[in-house]
């Protein structure tokens, strides 16, 4: 950056001195297009650079931002008035036509956020001002969905000819996937993908006193975590996530550097093929072992998430028996109970299944996305073989794995590691557990294609309830047969683990595990 550009955005926000905020994560985010990609790392940083009608802080608390307020006018209506003043960082100014044209590009059948407004009818323009979203039928939880639907330049969309999210490869993507122009409190200075990320204050944002004192921001992914861990002893970044559990201990006695940690509203969890009449490490056999319960349930009653809690997760993570984490709007404190883990009663089930020798089958993980991932692949192997069932691990890095395991892709998988975070368990159960297609956009995580009508049944009338001890019943109860079921093999919450060093004045850790760079203060 030049110094002139350096002095003008110091003497924007009134600082005396340059402000560097250096982090790190253990990958590199999947891309910039803000209705393409949905994972957490790449949604935390499409939030420093754009926005949304309302915006969720680090408390998990729904605040104004390019609307102003906020009202249901009926039970499929909603108005909003739009914040005025406000302008895209190439200058042109932000309209309610942006929002028109935004929410119709984020319910394309190529973009990942699409599930946020798949209930969205229409948005009219009532004046420049006001703008009325009706949906398809009642959505109680429509402002905590438009937390998820960044804005859009139009005239930049069409002039650049991005007005559709487009799923492409590295070298070959979308103008849209490789730069920005958002309304939000940073711009996008420089990216080289798997590399580096620089950011800098938008000195033209419509909040003229922003939280935050940086004049620029240096994002670097780092795979490996020793790597990544030295980088923050010898200074050379300020901030890393997440830490490897092992290292807490040794960097919370090393002056200078705190470590911050809590829970994260994340579920870890195993799914499997059940749809394929056969599994595709069984070629020959006609055969697809998940399609029977009796090996669901032998899976699960295999894995000791006591054992890995102790031993993997270094006794930090929660073992979950639910699909939703604490903290989720419909979480059950009485469903959140394991199974016991039972290996002989797992050979049993496998042998009265027609497995009594086992069987062979892959399991694909991610090397470089939630705490421990790997390593917890690692101790699910000698589980599971002590049942007779052989794995073979298929570890590697996130966006290679989320390809392999998508829908886009066949989801071309038998057993697989997902993690999934929800504010509300509806989020869940449309994207996870419903069967894909069941309406449309249902089930687009659901990987494994677990199906079940009644799951269906009640996830579609969970939608429009607004009455919520009705609607907490009817998730309580889908989630109830989806866990009897033994449609996914829920693992843990993992720990959201953090670590900064003294020279980080404030970073507030959000249980959404989002780096909110709009709240980062340097000393």
């Amino acid at each position: 950056m030049a110094a002139t550009a350096v002095a003008l955005t110091l003497a924007a926000y009134g600082m005396a001195e340059a402000k560097t905020f250096r982090f790190s994560s253990s990958g590199d985010i999947n891309g910039l297009d803000p209705h393409l990609n949905n994972e957490a790392p790449t949604n935390a940083m499409k939030n420093n650079v754009y926005e949304t009608l309302i915006f969720r802080d680090y408390a998990l608390k729904l605040l104004p931002a390019l609307a102003t307020e906020w009202k249901q006018t009926d039970p499929t209506t909603w108005r909003f008035k739009l914040r005025q003043g406000v302008k895209f960082h190439d200058g042109t100014p932000f309209t309610a036509d942006d929002v028109i044209f935004s929410v119709k590009r984020n319910q394309h059948e190529q973009g990942a956020m699409r599930t946020a407004s798949l209930t969205i009818k229409e948005v009219k323009k009532i004046d420049e001002t006001t703008i009325d979203i009706l949906t398809e039928g009642p959505n109680p939880i429509l402002d905590q969905d438009l937390t998820s639907v960044f804005i859009m330049s139009k005239p930049w969309a069409e002039k650049n000819k991005t007005v559709t999210p487009v799923r492409g490869i590295v070298g070959n993507e979308s103008y849209a996937n490789t730069h920005t122009n958002g309304t939000g409190p940073f711009k996008i200075l420089d990216r080289v993908p798997d590399t580096r990320t620089v950011l800098v204050p938008n000195p033209d944002w419509w909040n003229k006193k922003p939280e935050h004192n940086l004049t620029r921001v240096e994002f670097r992914p780092i795979a490996n975590a020793a790597t990544r861990v030295a980088a923050l002893l010898s200074a050379e970044i300020d901030m890393m996530y997440p830490v490897p559990l092992q290292d807490i201990p040794r960097i919370e006695r090393t002056a200078g550097i705190k470590v911050m940690q809590g829970p994260e509203l994340r579920v870890v969890f195993l799914g499997m093929d059940q749809w394929r009449p056969e599994l595709l490490d069984m070629p020959g056999s006609g055969k697809n072992p998940f399609k029977d319960k009796r090996v669901r349930q032998a899976m699960y009653q295999a894995i000791d998430a006591d054992a890995m809690k102790r031993v993997v997760m270094r006794g930090v993570s929660i073992p979950t028996g639910l699909m939703v984490g604490q903290g989720a709007t419909g979480y059950s404190k009485e469903l959140d109970t394991r199974y016991p883990f039972d290996p002989d009663g797992a050979k049993k089930l496998l042998a009265d299944a027609g497995y009594p020798s086992g069987f062979t089958v892959t399991l694909d993980c991610p090397n470089d996305r939630y705490v421990n991932d790997e390593a917890t692949c690692q101790a699910v192997v000698p589980m599971l073989s002590r049942i007779g069932v052989t794995v073979k691990l298929n570890s590697q890095t996130k966006s290679k794995h989320f390809d392999k395991i998508g829908q886009r892709s066949g989801n071309n998988t038998s057993f697989y590691m997902l993690g999934w975070g929800t504010y509300d368990a509806y989020d869940m159960l449309y994207n996870i557990v419903m069967t894909v297609d069941a309406t449309p956009g249902a089930g687009s995580n659901n990987s494994g294609r677990y199906s079940n009508p009644k799951v269906d049944e009640l996830t579609k009338l969970i939608r429009v309830e607004v009455d919520q001890e009705k609607r907490n019943k009817m998730i309580y109860d889908a989630m109830k047969i989806h866990k009897e079921d033994f449609g996914h093999i829920p693992l843990h919450q993992p720990p959201l683990a953090w670590a900064a060093r003294d020279s980080v004045a404030s970073l507030p850790q959000a249980p959404n595990d989002y780096v909110m760079l709009r709240y980062v203060k340097m000393k």
